[in-house]
């Protein structure tokens, strides 16, 4: 289900966060499947828990996950993640557009800026699907 790189600068938790958000998005997990319990996919990942609650509670606060009291996690239905994380392009693309503004960037440039980080990351991906 998910591999761990160890030697990865970031945390474990955000390595988990990536992977099962990818999982989500991917169609790897269903809407409204029940997530692993945070115990099972700790001793899975030989990770402490408190790693796995931490990835889970990321994950629900992005939109991909939800709580069910006594139950345990579950994935949810697709327009309401793909929903929120627009919502968060968005309110990002926003705020950094005023601080370019406020900077003196002109929206022009700013436009034609993040073209070429779009493109360059569509040929990342595109590389790594190789």
């Amino acid at each position: 289900m998910i591999l761990l790189d160890y030697r990865d600068k970031r945390p474990i938790y955000e390595q988990v966060v990536e992977k099962l958000e990818r999982l989500i998005v991917s169609g790897g997990m269903e809407p409204l499947t029940r997530m692993p319990s945070v115990r099972s996919l700790a001793m899975e990942l030989s990770v402490n828990p408190n790693t796995i609650q931490r990835a889970y509670a990321q994950l629900e606060r992005e939109g991909y996950l939800y709580t069910v009291s006594g139950r345990g996690c579950f994935v949810t239905a697709e327009n309401e993640w793909r929903e929120n994380k627009q919502d968060k392009i968005l309110k990002e693309w926003w705020d950094i557009t005023e601080q370019a503004k406020e900077a003196g960037v002109l929206e022009e440039q700013l436009r034609e800026r993040l073209c070429r980080i779009f493109e360059q990351k569509q040929s990342q991906e595109a590389m790594e699907k190789r």
